[in-house]
This record gives C-alpha cells, sequence and structure tokens, in this order.
C-alpha cells in the first residue's frame, strides 16, 4: 500500500515497512462521536499497541484527537460528566469529518477537518501525522494538532475534572493502549508509577508493556504545560489534558496548537536510553 491512497483510509510506512493505518472515514455510531484515529499502530517488529473499541471504553479509538466538552457538545465519545449528576447519557455528540488533504503519503499527512455539532460547525482544525525511523527498533509517531474556532462567537473546551469529576481532565491528544494480562509500567524522568504520574507535567513519559514501550514527548513550550493524563491498572492509556484545572477559552477566530511525539520502541528500554529516544524524537 503506498501511503494507502483510498478514500476511507491510508498506510505510514517507515523502511517500507507498514507501522500505522489511519482511518479517515469510518462508520462509527454517533455515540462513540466518529472521528478519524490511527488503528492498528505496530512496533517495528509487527506488535500491535493500540486499541480500537474495546469492551471497556468502547469509544476508545486507537489514537486521535479527543475532547469530551466543546461548548457543551462530546466529541470524545460515550456518557458525559454532568456536574451533581455524574456519567450521563446525552444527545450531545458531535463529529469531525475529512475535509482534505493538503499533502499525504508513505510518511505522513496534513489533513484539514472540520468538527461538527448540532449547532454546525464548531473547531476547524488542522492535523500533521508524520512517522519517522530513529533505529532498527524504534520509530516516532510525530501529532500536531491545532483547532480554530469558526463560530464567530467565544467557545470554551472543557473536560470531566472541569465538569467536577476529579483526576478526569482528559481531552486533546489520546493514545489507548492494547491491554495486557498485566497493566503496563509508567514512568517519567523522576517519577514511577500511575499515580506519581498521572495529572503532573513532564517532558516525556514512558508506558512499557510485555514487550514494547511507548515513549510520549511534549514537544513544545505549550504542550508541556499541560498535565499528562494516565491510566495503567484499569486500562492503558496516555492522553494529554486541555482542559485540566479550568475550561481552556477559545475567542472567535483564536487556534490552540499542541504537538505530541510518541516513539513505538520494541522491548523495555531503561529511564536513559528513553529520555534519549524522547530528545532525538523531537529535535527531528
Amino acid at each position: 500500500m503506498t501511503g494507502d491512497l483510498g478514500d476511507d483510509s491510508l498506510v505510514l510506512r517507515v523502511a517500507d515497512r507498514p507501522v500505522a493505518r489511519y482511518a479517515v472515514r469510518s462508520a462509527l455510531p454517533a455515540r462513540l462521536s466518529p472521528r478519524p484515529y490511527l488503528h492498528p499502530v505496530t512496533t517495528l517488529a509487527g506488535t500491535v499497541v493500540t486499541e480500537l473499541s474495546p469492551a471497556d471504553h468502547l469509544h476508545h479509538l486507537g489514537v486521535g484527537v479527543a475532547v469530551p466538552d466543546v461548548e457543551g457538545h462530546n466529541f470524545w465519545g460515550g456518557r458525559t460528566f454532568v456536574r451533581d449528576r455524574g456519567p450521563t447519557e446525552l444527545d450531545n455528540h458531535g463529529a469531525q469529518r475529512h475535509v482534505s488533504f493538503a499533502h499525504r503519503g508513505p510518511a505522513g499527512f496534513t489533513e484539514e477537518l472540520s468538527w461538527m455539532a448540532a449547532p454546525g460547525e464548531l473547531l476547524r482544525e488542522r492535523r500533521t501525522v508524520a512517522a519517522t525511523a530513529l533505529s532498527e527498533s524504534a520509530w516516532a509517531l510525530d501529532l500536531t494538532f491545532a483547532l480554530t474556532n469558526v463560530t464567530g462567537g467565544p467557545l470554551s473546551l472543557g473536560s470531566p475534572a472541569t465538569n467536577g469529576r476529579p483526576g478526569a481532565a482528559y481531552g486533546g491528544f489520546f493514545w489507548r493502549a492494547v491491554k495486557e494480562q498485566a497493566p503496563p509500567e509508567v514512568f517519567t524522568a523522576d517519577a514511577d508509577g500511575e499515580s506519581a504520574v498521572h495529572g503532573r507535567c513532564a517532558d516525556w513519559l514512558a508506558l512499557a508493556g510485555s514487550a514494547w514501550t511507548l515513549v510520549f514527548a511534549a514537544a513544545d513550550e505549550a504542550t508541556r504545560r499541560d498535565p499528562w493524563f494516565v491510566r495503567g491498572a484499569g486500562y492503558p492509556g496516555v492522553g494529554s489534558s486541555l482542559a485540566h484545572a479550568a475550561r481552556l477559552p477559545l475567542a472567535p477566530g483564536e487556534t490552540v496548537t499542541r504537538r505530541v511525539v510518541t516513539v513505538v520502541v520494541d522491548g523495555r528500554p531503561g529511564r536513559e536510553d528513553a529520555a534519549a529516544l524522547a530528545r532525538r524524537a523531537v529535535s527531528r
């Protein structure tokens, strides 16, 4: 597949090996907040490191960008956390619709997307994804997203945390990793374990499974200011927190941009090697 140039998906390659499929359009039910996503993503040896609609969270769709609250509209999928009510089934789901590719090929793409909800288009996104070789056992997935308020009025982005659920500030970049018999190990440059890492800022964060490791690097100053959202014991997943302690306002025409580079590794590198891979991936 040469960059898969079909209308519904494309395949990313590193050193002529397929490492990720990007679903551009998919027939998902509205409750899952339909959106483009990467799945399967694999190591260079072929180990799958993502999950699509697992039984524990059907709305987890591999790797992508999702926000649970855009001015009250759910672009994450599943139930909406409502203050003083908890997780609630609401008919408020939005969808991300592919508009066009400015560029696409086996090493990556730049895409324009429209975030649509009942009132119409709320956000216009420019998403850039690139796959780069780092070594014989590691490659990097570089994902940048830029969300622009196109409504002509003020918008704000929220999370379950800003709506009253402590510790649940997910929203933005999100990677649902493959679930194994044992939970993955989680560590940063100076902390170990889910509880020590979740909700804190770090230049990079590693999630290590049985035969694979994902090293997530915050690749610009704005992304480094966002705490990481981390899950390990319940399910394996890592994401950013655009709205951690307060809603993120977007004035008309304003854009919020974030960049996360993820190193996909065969094996279990130690802390120093993970840090070196993160630095190398970001610098490229």
